[in-house]
């Protein structure tokens, strides 16, 4: 078989002109830059007056998407009216692969491409416990409904980077006080109103109970409260589903997911970590992870101390860290964010730990020996928002100046439901200062310094209001209102005048009088005062939802 190769321009466009000569006539067929493809033969009537000549041909261009061109091999078969394209069974025929270095270029696109394929990815957003180290924000509702930085709830975080990512199949696990957690994700994330979705969903499973012993049982820990929920993933919706992500909704920080899972897919391991770098000063806070030189994690420790915490010393330059940056984080911690093969992670609830518990405690170190586990690299900022502490300096940290974890960020941003509240008005204040003032606040003749304002908040005349993270209002009160009340004694929904607040958590439809001082100035760390409408937590005074401080009260 002899083969020539010629050029040819039409309409501006390169197209390579193949013709293959054989005992069987003369065949052709025509590739394009953009990967388009046509194909003719001697005697096909399309050619013009002279069919045999190739040049003449009118060509009828055959599309077909990358995926579809890669491998294909071309057959051509001999027939009594000349030539046409051949099929199985037919004699004679002639197979051609095409073999070039565009073809190359498009498969290793496509393979890329179909490693960040976010419809074969769900997520499983977990819920938490009873939230107890973060009590009394936990008392009536769940951890992930606990609203964080003026205007968003924790669980916004999670359901943002999912959106932000293109993963569209979500599905959040509840037991705990979860009405307002059910009622947000309502709002924000399933109707018309709210964020849509396309062919994909967002569904709130609650722990129930089922038939048989063991279905009498609430959800015991992360694992269990996935394995009550296992069929899920062998439903015909999910038969496309390849990977599943285990989110943690009481966390606040910005990822891209489908990195996580493009490099879980890429290294063709059965389960990856997202892993953060740790000095020595945080390092027995966490659960720590030891590492190869591949990333593959050979065993684990639960908050070391002393020799066992050095013993987990690892080289984090493996995981793409500089040598400097290397010497001053020498451990890696789970954030507890997961990425499972789905096959893998069924077969390890149902029947390798079927009584296991938890992921970060029981299953992945009990697989590490028996499973590829690597470790991803997230080198950026990440806070467990799981107590009282935690949570206060996460707010106030987002006043600083860069702030280390921003809600200001036009192309990730974080969603939340929609209020449609005015802007804040700020009659003759004094200073605000390193602060956020969230939408629909009434502020008068007010100082406010390193502090976080929530929706509906209203400060009166001559309040100093310093490093305090108020919740804000589920609904206003009317100036006839708060009239009414003043007049009668009582104490309308906000801070009243000449109020003094420091280092305080304020949860919402808190009223707080006129004349208070809330400085817990002789330093206490622990005290419950419920029955006065207030804690206080790890030295931070939080009053209650719903309480009331009355005038010229002192905490």
């Amino acid at each position: 078989m002899e083969k020539k190769k010629k050029k040819k321009k039409t309409s501006g466009m390169n197209w390579w002109l193949l013709l293959i000569e054989d005992n069987g006539g003369s065949r052709g067929m025509a590739v394009s830059a953009d990967y388009g493809m046509s194909m003719l033969y001697a005697g096909d009537p399309r050619c013009g007056a002279n069919a045999n000549d190739l040049r003449n041909a009118k060509l009828k261009l055959v599309k077909f998407c990358n995926g579809d061109f890669m491998g294909k091999k071309l057959c051509f078969a001999r027939s009594g009216h000349g030539g046409r394209l051949g099929v199985e069974g037919h004699k004679g025929r002639v197979r051609m692969s095409i073999a070039a270095d565009i073809i190359g270029e498009s498969k290793l696109r496509d393979l890329e491409m179909e490693k960040r394929d976010a419809r074969t990815v769900a997520a499983i957003i977990l819920g938490g416990g009873a939230g107890t180290r973060l009590f009394p924000l936990t008392k009536r509702r769940a951890k992930p409904a606990v609203p964080i930085g003026g205007a968003y709830r924790l669980i916004d975080v999670p359901m943002s980077n999912c959106i932000n990512s293109g993963i569209n199949k979500v599905y959040i696990l509840t037991q705990f006080n979860s009405a307002s957690l059910n009622r947000h994700l309502a709002r924000a994330y399933n109707f018309g109103s709210g964020v849509t979705f396309g062919n994909g969903y967002v569904e709130v499973l609650a722990a129930t109970q089922t038939p048989g012993e063991a279905g009498k049982k609430w959800f015991q820990g992360t694992a269990d409260a996935v394995r009550q929920f296992h069929w899920l993933f062998e439903d015909a919706r999910s038969k496309e589903i390849e990977d599943v992500l285990i989110l943690s909704g009481d966390h606040l920080y910005r990822m891209d997911y489908m990195d996580f899972v493009q490099n879980h897919r890429q290294s063709r391991a059965d389960i990856t970590i997202s892993c953060l770098p740790i000095d020595d000063r945080r390092a027995s806070d966490f659960g720590l992870m030891k590492i190869d030189n591949k990333g593959r994690i050979l065993s684990f420790s639960e908050k070391p101390k002393g020799d066992e915490l050095k013993a987990m010393q690892v080289d984090t330059t493996v995981l793409g860290l500089s040598r400097e940056e290397a010497q001053k984080k020498p451990y890696i911690a789970s954030m507890g964010v997961y990425v499972f093969k789905k096959e893998i992670l069924l077969n390890l609830l149902r029947w390798r730990f079927p009584t296991a518990n938890d992921f970060g405690s029981e299953i992945i170190p009990a697989s590490a020996k028996e499973y590829y586990i690597k470790a991803y690299l997230f080198n950026d900022y990440w806070e467990d928002i799981g107590t009282i502490r935690s949570f206060f300096e996460a707010n106030l940290a987002l006043t600083e100046h860069p702030p280390r974890f921003s809600f200001y960020d036009a192309t990730k941003q974080i969603y939340t439901s929609r209020r449609n509240l005015p802007p804040s008005k700020i009659d003759n204040s004094k200073q605000i200062i390193d602060s956020i003032v969230s939408h629909g606040s009434f502020l008068t003749d007010c100082f406010i310094e390193h502090s976080v304002v929530g929706i509906r908040s209203r400060i009166s005349s001559n309040v100093h209001l310093k490093d305090t993270v108020m919740l804000g209002a589920d609904y206003y009160e009317t100036d006839a209102e708060v009239a009414a009340q003043l007049a009668e004694g009582k104490v309308p929904i906000g801070i009243g005048d000449n109020s003094k607040v420091k280092e305080c958590i304020i949860d919402k439809n808190a009223r707080i009088g006129k004349n208070v001082i809330i400085a817990n100035s002789e330093g206490i760390k622990e005290a419950d005062r419920s029955s006065e409408g207030f804690y206080i937590r790890s030295g931070i005074s939080v009053v209650l939802k719903n309480s009331t401080i009355p005038d010229g009260f002192v905490i």
